[in-house]
């Protein structure tokens, strides 16, 4: 069709985004007929080939139907022009959209309303280099940059790219002039690029950092004075946002608002049964003006307790508003980041010591910056962040006063179920965890309460632990956690008065830690089917197996001392409103 329309001489503009549109609708196709292409049984359709955002090798694939009515080639055609409509609608609202694609063969339908459109220019060019912009005539950037290492756009983009080389490239051969997409220019964290190189995830971490402040130093540069930039991110690991921020920070803006917003589809694939934040902070960010000579200069001491005022006056507005788990952590780094921006740059009044990969390694190996123990980072506003989440968090699950506290390894695996709601989250955020808390990750948890599995770390059921021989005293002399998973195994493994009499034995049952132990990890575990209603996670079974033990063990022996946990009341509710 394309060489008979080049024969006629009709390859007009209109006719070439036509051919366009329809090699974005075999794209389409292709995305739901790969090798990786999956049935989601959840949903009862076809998933598309990236669902995860990676190459996963898949054991089965499904398959889309190209040639049934109203699905296979229909239904991405009508994909396409759905978009297509909605872009429409946005540039010229006086066109009538939904008339147009119930009748495509009649005229367009306009509305009586004189309208016309705004100029609109479209470009494609590097964000480092904005110079067909002039300075200061912008009024807002909004941008959803590259979240650090979570996603290789390029890598992931060759699949579509070589296809639509065969087709759109035949119209607009100038757009694939590459054998693939560029990778050496993205503004990602990709330590594949410095493959062979010592260093190589600290290189990637300041190539990113590097990248993404040019980025925003041009977006500085374009916008006015009054002007506005609004960014999109979300990253669970401490470092992507030290990064960007620094970044952000260098280029001359401060941040003056932060939102969290729910983006995720609680079934989505790539983050369905794990520890992923299902959340976007909405950063506010404006152009920092030149700080005056009598502007206060705080330390780093001083500005602490500003951060963590400015989370927990936030905090519990962003629980309510049903913001959980690991989201809850994140949506504090927005009012954590917002306090120090404003003041930054921050100095310590006190050194801070030297960081471990430092002093394992020669400095010069892995760093071009010397270190500075006097410099105050977005890092260390974030740990604050952390810590008063930390605090918050702790007066919500232990709700019953009490006289005592948990002691760190209990309070660790609490917060860490609180945080992840997952069996299985990333070391470094375990790592980073552990610091808040007080115990030191390697020694007292990994094969104590859970294993290290390459990047990650899985914590363990009171039954895995039992097995692997990792259960310490159970009078909880060591850890409550220890009192609480000995009952659990033996309530599973033979029966609840067995479990009643241990705990009575070693004394712990009339103990207000133990107690204080026991609210907290119900209010953490995930619930079995006999008390949600419905099978949790494959993974998190044999963890609901030790609530269902703890919970009967609670209702036979504590209920007077122990209150129903919350989160069961809430099942009920949700249930009541079903």
């Amino acid at each position: 069709m394309l060489e008979e329309r080049q024969a006629l001489g009709e390859l007009d503009d209109v006719t070439k985004a036509a051919f366009g549109y329809l090699s974005l609708s075999l794209d389409k196709m292709l995305n739901y007929n790969s090798r990786m292409s999956v049935w989601m049984p959840t949903r009862e359709v076809v998933a598309n080939t990236f669902n995860r955002h990676d190459f996963a090798f898949c054991w089965s694939y499904a398959e889309m139907a190209p040639l049934i009515v109203g699905l296979g080639f229909d239904w991405a055609i009508d994909q396409t022009a759905k978009c297509i409509a909605e872009l429409v609608d946005l540039t010229s609202p006086d066109i009538d959209v939904k008339a147009v694609l119930k009748n495509p063969n009649q005229p367009l339908g306009f509305d009586h309303r004189p309208y016309t459109p705004p100029p609109i220019t479209i470009t494609c060019k590097s964000g480092e280099s904005l110079d067909h912009i002039a300075d200061g005539s912008v009024d807002a950037v909004v941008m959803d940059p590259p979240y650090y290492d979570n996603v290789m756009y390029a890598e992931l983009s060759d699949f579509f790219y070589v296809w639509l080389k065969r087709t759109a490239g035949y119209v607009y051969p100038e757009l694939f002039r590459r054998a693939l997409t560029d990778k050496e220019h993205e503004a990602v964290a990709n330590p594949a690029r410095f493959k062979g190189q010592k260093g190589a995830k600290e290189l990637a971490y300041r190539e990113y950092r590097d990248r993404m402040g040019a980025i925003f130093a041009e977006c500085r540069r374009v916008l006015n004075a009054d002007g506005i930039m609004v960014l999109m991110f979300t990253h669970k690991a401490t470092g992507a946002w030290d990064a960007l921020t620094t970044g952000l920070m260098a280029a001359g803006f401060v941040i003056t608002a932060s939102w969290p917003v729910n983006t995720e589809a609680e079934g989505s694939m790539h983050i369905k049964d794990k520890s992923a934040a299902n959340s976007t902070i909405f950063l506010v960010c404006r152009p920092r003006g030149e700080r005056a000579a009598d502007d206060e200069v705080l330390y780093w001491e001083d500005l602490e307790p500003r951060v963590r005022a400015a989370v927990r006056s936030r905090i519990q507005t962003f629980q309510v508003a049903g913001i959980r788990g690991v989201d809850l952590y994140l949506s504090a780094f927005g009012p954590a980041l917002e306090e120090f921006s404003r003041h930054w740059p921050v100095k310590r009044g006190t050194p801070k010591p030297r960081p471990e990969q430092l002093r394992r390694r020669r400095q010069i190996e892995l760093f071009e910056e010397e270190f500075d123990p006097y410099e105050a980072t977005p890092e260390d506003a974030l740990d604050a962040a952390r810590r008063e989440v930390k605090r918050w968090r702790m007066e919500q699950l232990t709700s019953v006063q009490r006289k005592g506290e948990l002691d760190p390894l209990t309070e660790w695996f609490v917060l860490a179920w609180d945080a992840f709601q997952a069996p299985q989250f990333p070391y470094d955020e375990a790592l980073r965890l552990a610091r808040v808390v007080g115990v030191d990750l390697e020694t007292q948890i990994v094969n104590r309460v859970a294993a290290k599995k390459t990047s990650d770390l899985v914590l363990w059921d009171a039954a895995t632990r039992a097995a692997k021989g990792a259960l310490g005293a159970p009078d909880g002399s060591d850890s409550m956690l220890d009192a609480l998973h000995h009952a659990a195994n033996l309530a599973r493994t033979r029966n609840l008065d067995a479990a009643r009499e241990l705990l009575t034995k070693t004394g712990v049952a009339s103990e207000p830690a133990f107690l204080m132990a026991l609210e907290a990890v119900l209010e953490v575990l995930p619930p079995s089917r006999a008390y949600a209603g419905f099978d949790p996670a494959v993974a998190a079974q044999p963890a609901a197996s030790d609530f269902e033990a703890l919970e009967n063990l609670r209702r036979l022996a504590f209920s007077e001392q122990v209150d129903e946990p919350q989160q069961l009341a809430l099942l009920r509710e949700e249930d009541e409103r079903m």
